[in-house]
């Protein structure tokens, strides 16, 4: 036997979507219904577990075989759902997949396991078996009524006269639809298997799975919570709002203050119309509005507050040790390869800045609401900025939080080769000073001479670096910054004119990507390859990866020019045709290869106890020994496909997470 191809149908009364696969197995209720199985592309078997049926044994050995290749589609939910059924059945082996100070022991090694949703997310497709089925124009595609049987056979019913008051419904409740399932189940695996045959002209590089099974081992170890302070927040965060809505509603005289539609008609009564109450309305609103609307918006800002659901979420994701786990996706950004959150969604937590951290920390682990209220002016906002201190190493050890310095200005720069810039980098030298000098021919020091212009040149940076103009600059806030509306147009030009090399690199990359659609054909520029190949067109990146466009051709833009259109998930969050151009394909090349260094040096730190990554950050749960000097100049290491790119890490210890 050299491979197998799984799909699974489960039981548990802990809600996935909401738990997550790992807390999702730990209920006491969890079983395999059914276990679909094909053997080396074989005739697919269905084993009834529900109904007394046992996986065959030569199957068992093959699970834990690292010889034998497990298939699945979003094989993570299968491999940990095994590992616990394997655990019960009492023939759990995982022997070599971790040391014992790790927390990874639990699962079955990735090592030997591939996943068909990476491989679709890695060729541009979408990241649903249906999806992608529909996409790839499969004979056998999954079956529709899937959802139905789903609801009816893996989640716990509402108990009604007409069911008997049952909370759970049984294969002998509907025999009919039991003998749908197995169908559906037996499909499921059909289907994977047609992905696999459609796409093997286009097979995965080791190196892309052997960062898979990396990723898979960071999620299997999680990492700790501190539900002491979580559950506080919890309780606090409740007796907070019921507060804020009491004052709303002395206020308003409004029956729900909390309702857009009550709170907007309250308001264009009080002579002030607006047609949404948005984070960034509000704010505006904040500005003008007199003194008696502003304490209820001021109140309604704060209960907006929606981070603060964030620790509701830890509750629910956190395992039986008080670690949470399955928080990366793989591919989750499949037009870069980056990772997309899950769960708690650790790529979008609130910065922290209050001055005393820790003392904030302190009064919400010992759930001192009244001293919250006095020392802070919105306590909805201290527990937003505690939600990263949540985060924190085991017992005897520490967190190295390591991130790499202005990544994506360093990787552009490289690639364009703009020199001035790679020598601000080789010195140690601050972007946003060296760009402002650079801009307006003065020298710009931070705290220094000519000082303000660094906002400037920090703005310009942050929005004009993939083509952006005017809009750019406003979208990234340089109106908020002090900036005018005059004042935004001569800064494009400025930044562009500084930057005459980046400039050319967006419309070499243009012509290139155009040019291999055009002719069919493979053309380069500045070490990155174009290819179109079987309908798809392929950027091949200096890692050796590629970035998979599907099904491109030459359009129309908006402006009447030529531009490069292709198939994905556009802003609708539904497959269609999306518009592209050079800068926004510089943009995917730039932060592809960011990711490409991040994963690097991941793979450079694989003995480390990774526990998160975020952007270009890692965290790693380390020895107290553990030298954080160490880390960083391993994580400066340039790749050796990245000769000429200069790197920096910067870093800091602390016993929780933090931004610091």
């Amino acid at each position: 036997m050299k491979s197998l191809s799984i799909d699974i149908e489960t039981y548990s009364s802990i809600d996935l979507s909401k738990c997550g696969v790992y807390r999702y197995t730990e209920a006491p209720d969890f079983e395999i219904l059914l276990f679909g199985y094909s053997v080396d592309g074989g005739e697919v078997q269905v084993v009834d577990i529900a109904n007394g049926e046992s996986i065959p044994e030569y199957i068992l050995t093959a699970l834990m075989d690292n010889d034998v290749v497990k298939w699945a589609f979003n094989a993570q939910f299968e491999r940990v759902c095994l590992s616990r059924y394997l655990r019960d059945i009492g023939c759990f082996d995982n022997t070599g997949y971790s040391i014992s100070q790790d927390t990874v022991g639990n699962y079955l090694t990735p090592e030997a396991w591939r996943c068909t949703m990476v491989w679709s997310a890695y060729m541009g497709l979408p990241l649903s078996l249906e999806g992608v089925g529909a996409v790839l124009g499969l004979e056998k595609q999954k079956l529709t009524e899937g959802k139905d049987l789903i609801r009816h056979f893996c989640v716990p019913c509402k108990p009604t006269a007409a069911n008997g008051q049952r909370t759970r419904n049984l294969p002998s409740h509907v025999a009919e639809k039991w003998v749908t399932f197995k169908l559906y189940n037996k499909r499921d695996v059909e289907t994977e298997m047609s992905i696999q045959h459609k796409l093997s002209k286009f097979p995965v590089a080791d190196s892309i799975w052997d960062e898979y099974h990396l990723d898979q081992e960071i999620n299997d170890r999680g990492v700790a919570l501190d539900m002491t302070l979580v559950r506080e927040a919890v309780a606090i965060d409740t007796r907070s709002r019921s507060e804020l809505t009491h004052m709303m509603q002395t206020l308003t005289e409004l029956d729900n203050p909390n309702s857009i539609i009550q709170m907007k008609q309250w308001l264009c009564d009080q002579g002030l119309e607006t047609d949404t109450l948005g984070k960034k309305a509000v704010v505006e609103l904040l500005k003008t509005a007199p003194p008696e609307l502003r304490d209820v918006l001021t109140l309604r800002q704060q209960l907006a507050k929606s981070s603060v659901k964030k620790y509701q979420t830890m509750e629910n994701a956190v395992c039986a040790d008080g670690r949470a786990r399955g928080m990366f996706q793989f591919y989750g950004a499949n037009r870069t390869g980056r990772w997309a959150g899950r769960l708690i969604q650790m790529q979008n937590l609130p910065q922290n800045h209050l001055p005393d951290l820790e003392q904030a920390r302190g009064l919400v682990r010992y759930g001192n609401f009244e001293a919250l209220e006095m020392l802070y002016d919105s306590v909805p906002e201290v527990l937003s900025e505690l939600i990263r201190t949540a985060f924190v190493p085991m017992p005897g050890r520490k967190f190295i939080v390591a991130d790499f310095s202005a990544i994506e200005a360093r990787v552009i720069a490289w690639f364009a080769d703009e020199k001035w810039r790679q020598k601000v980098f080789e010195r140690g030298g601050d972007i946003y000073c060296a760009s402002a000098s650079q801009m307006f021919r003065v020298p710009v020091e931070k705290h220094g001479v000519n000082g303000h212009l660094r906002q400037k040149g920090k703005i310009a940076e942050l929005a004009l670096g993939y083509g952006g103009s005017v809009g750019a600059l406003k979208a990234m806030g340089a109106l908020d910054m002090g900036l005018t509306e005059d004042e935004l147009l001569p800064l494009v030009s400025a930044w562009r004119s500084a930057n005459p090399n980046i400039v050319s690199f967006w419309w070499d990359v243009d012509r290139a990507a155009m040019k291999a659609v055009k002719e069919k054909t493979a053309t380069d520029t500045h070490g990155i390859c174009f290819a179109y190949q079987s309908g798809m067109l392929f950027i091949i990146l200096p890692s050796g990866r590629r970035l998979a466009y599907v099904k491109p051709r030459i359009g129309e833009n908006r402006f009447g020019g030529d531009c490069i259109t292709y198939e994905g998930v556009g802003g609708t969050k539904k497959w269609e045709r999306i518009e592209s151009y050079g800068p926004k394909i510089v943009e995917n090349i730039v932060q592809a290869t960011a990711r490409d260094i991040l994963c690097y040096a991941m793979q450079t730190l694989r003995h480390c106890f990774i526990t998160m990554h975020i952007h270009d950050e890692l965290v790693i749960e380390a020895d107290r020994r553990m030298s954080l000097e160490a880390v960083c100049k391993q994580m400066s290491r340039t790749p050796p496909w990245a000769q000429g790119l200069k790197l920096r890490a910067d870093g800091y210890e602390t016993d929780f997470y933090k931004k610091d």
